[in-house]
């Protein structure tokens, strides 16, 4: 222990197995007396100077830290007060359980308030120390800190976060210090002892009035947001990750319906009649996550990985909203209201069935019942929404056409005032948003994931690319093709795994998954639509993707992907590849290492963001696609909401074919992109 720990009776007291020789030294033992006396006086009447800032010692051991730019505007004499009292605010702005006010109240040694006999001497002293203090904040501000006070004061990190833990079940914010403004300390009033107080000058009374107005200042300061713009607000919350408590949900509520069983469970009862082809019920089960891998091949993790079919995203995004901590049963109260129809199981049961009438069946009735609700009435279902777990060209059949593909959800003029989560939007309607395709990981923990991306780190990949899938003999502007050609003729440098043979191996994730962990590069070129779910499968396998048309992720996903695609991602004009002009292995391999290595790396980092977590569990700093796709239809309803107010029509800033570009990147004006938009054709 410290020896500024040790009491006075450690110090002074006397081996009883050794004899002490310098008895026959007096001159020693004066010296030694006079040593003893004077660390007595040091130890019980001067200000202990630590390595964190000013500390206050008392007789219990109990140290409070607090610079000395505080010190000099918070410390003031109470004669009315007999016992010296530290006070420390609370600078998160919430009430304090008992036990963290008696903590906050300690009491002070009646020798330090000898010691400090007036205000001329605390300002001296605190001037002497400005130059160790002003050290320290360089320190701080270049991140180096110093763990000797915190492992000192209590019981260590360990009791810090258990007591963390507790605060977030108990709901109390525990606020990044950063948010709170450069070197913002806690406020110490120091209550002087009566009969310690010495008659001061007038000068002296004036200066104590001036700290007494400081000290005020500085508490109202604390009380107060240093920045109460939306932007620094929104970083607060998220730093914060509150689990609970009546302030974090604020603007966050949102409210589910009460639908009709026919419009979600009865679909999961009656689960073999989803597909004609393949029995769904194994799929359906585990709230659809489908049954739990076998780790083959060490190909994945032990546990969080599930055969999970990518129709599936409305039963999980349904099980997830179940579970979310901010939900409420007073529609009035919430910013938003979620619609848990199970669009995409209803229509894949009559896809490819020639009657229109059954595939609009559910879904005009769908609007139907939300139109007679009051919910509906207030915004007109402008805070509305659902997702539809297929691409939307499923739910974009023409209405003069019943025997075209789909059925017409999206066209209905209720739907168009709702906000859709599909698995791939269109770029030229307003009222779809894209969000990842469900993947097999689905972990319980933060901790699965980050071992998931570690690992991911750590593998040698023996591949420059590879391509999974099959060609399109029948689409002409198709460049799967050519894209298979070329990987053949790379020889060792390309691996391919074909999916249109009777031994298919696409459909058994342990192939997909160890072919996409032993590449550099995964090609992802449009199928019989602009996107895949091969894109978030080499995302999670940490191989970086290599995209063909902007409509495969660059202006589909804009809550979960990067806008700058170039950090994660390599582009190559499918027409280049289609005419000849691009040979992929040869542009991958100018890319310089340095490169490949920093997109391997924002590819790894993409993964939290790319993967829905097991619903049954909760993740406690990372934000999953859930999470972000929450954040985009909150802060979409906002904007709505806020047209309305402003007597706007919905989207009136745009034209509804520059949905994509205005979406993507905030203009509508001239873009790259424009001729490839231009031409409404999905077989890119």
């Amino acid at each position: 222990m410290h020896r500024n720990n040790m009491s006075s009776d450690a110090l002074m007291e006397k081996p009883n197995t050794v004899k002490c020789r310098c008895r026959k030294h007096s001159w020693y033992i004066v010296l030694v007396s006079f040593l003893l006396w004077f660390g007595l006086f040091y130890l019980y009447s001067s200000l202990s100077v630590g390595d964190n800032g000013l500390g206050l010692v008392d007789s219990n051991e109990i140290e409070v830290n607090v610079s000395s730019s505080d010190l000099e505007s918070n410390i003031v004499h109470d004669v009315d007060k007999k016992e010296a009292v530290v006070e420390v605010s609370d600078v998160n702005g919430g009430e304090d359980s008992e036990n963290e006010r008696e903590n906050a109240r300690k009491p002070v040694s009646k020798s330090l308030v000898r010691r400090v006999e007036n205000v001329d001497q605390i300002m001296d002293l605190v001037n002497e120390l400005e130059a160790n203090n002003q050290t320290l904040g360089r320190e701080n501000d270049t991140g180096n800190v110093d763990a000797d006070s915190s492992a000192e004061n209590d019981e260590g990190e360990s009791s810090k976060e258990d007591d963390d833990t507790r605060k977030k079940d108990e709901g109390i914010a525990i606020v990044d210090p950063s948010f709170l403004g450069e070197k913002e300390s806690i406020p110490v009033v120091e209550k002087g002892n009566k009969d310690n107080v010495v008659k001061q000058k007038p000068e002296n009374v004036a200066r104590r009035s001036s700290i007494r107005s400081k000290r005020e200042s500085m508490r109202q300061k604390i009380k107060q947001n240093v920045d109460s713009s939306p932007v620094v607000q929104k970083r607060a919350e998220n730093t914060a990750r509150v689990q609970s408590g009546p302030t974090s949900c604020a603007g966050r509520y949102i409210y589910i319906h009460n639908l009709p069983k026919k419009f979600n469970q009865d679909l999961l009862d009656n689960c073999r009649s989803l597909s004609e082809w393949i029995d769904m019920c194994e799929y359906t089960a585990n709230y659809g996550l489908g049954s739990q891998l076998p780790d083959y091949d060490k190909v994945y993790s032990r546990t969080g990985w599930f055969g999970t079919n990518q129709f599936l995203l409305e039963v999980i995004f349904h099980n997830r909203m179940k579970q979310y901590r901010c939900l409420t049963k007073d529609p009035s109260l919430a910013s938003a209201i979620f619609v848990p129809y199970y669009a995409g199981l209803d229509v894949g049961r009559y896809l490819w069935d020639s009657d229109g009438f059954m595939r609009d069946y559910d879904a005009l009735n769908l609007v139907k019942w939300l139109a007679a609700k009051p919910e509906w009435k207030r915004m007109w279902g402008g805070d509305h929404f659902l997702v539809a777990g297929r691409i939307n060209w499923d739910f974009r059949r023409d209405p003069k056409n019943e025997s075209d593909w789909g059925n017409e959800l999206l066209n209905l003029p209720e739907s168009r005032n709702m906000t859709t989560l599909v698995l791939e939007s269109s770029p030229w309607n307003y009222n779809d948003f894209a969000i990842p395709y469900p993947t097999y990981f689905h972990p319980s923990s933060d901790i699965e994931v980050f071992q998931w991306q570690n690992r991911m780190r750590r593998l040698k990949r023996r591949y420059l690319f590879s391509f999974a899938g099959a060609p399109r003999p029948n689409l002409h502007e198709s460049i799967r093709n050519e894209v298979i050609d070329q990987c053949r003729a790379s020889r060792r440098k390309c691996r391919l795994l074909e999916c249109h043979d009777k031994n298919n191996k696409c459909y058994k994730p342990v192939y997909v998954m160890k072919m996409f962990q032993n590449s550099v590069y995964c090609l992802q070129p449009p199928g019989d639509s602009y996107t895949r779910r091969s894109v978030f499968d080499s995302i999670l396998a940490g191989c970086i993707p290599v995209f063909f048309h902007p409509g495969t992720a660059y202006v589909q996903y804009i809550w979960h992907l990067p806008k700058d695609y170039t950090k994660y991602s390599v582009f190559i004009a499918g027409t280049d590849v289609k005419s000849g002009k691009a040979n992929i292995e040869r542009i991958l391999q100018r890319i310089p290492k340095e490169k490949r290595l920093a997109m391997r790396e924002e590819v790894i980092k993409l993964i939290p963001k790319v993967i829905y977590a097991n619903p049954t569990s909760r993740l406690e700093t990372l934000e999953d696609a859930f999470d972000l796709t929450i954040n985009g239809v909150l802060d979409r309803v906002e904007t709505i909401r806020q047209q309305i107010r402003d007597g706007k029509s919905l989207n009136s800033d745009f034209i509804e074919d520059d949905s994509w570009k205005y979406f993507t990147y905030g203009t509508v004006g001239p873009h790259e992109w424009d001729p490839i938009f231009a031409n409404r054709n999905l077989k890119a």
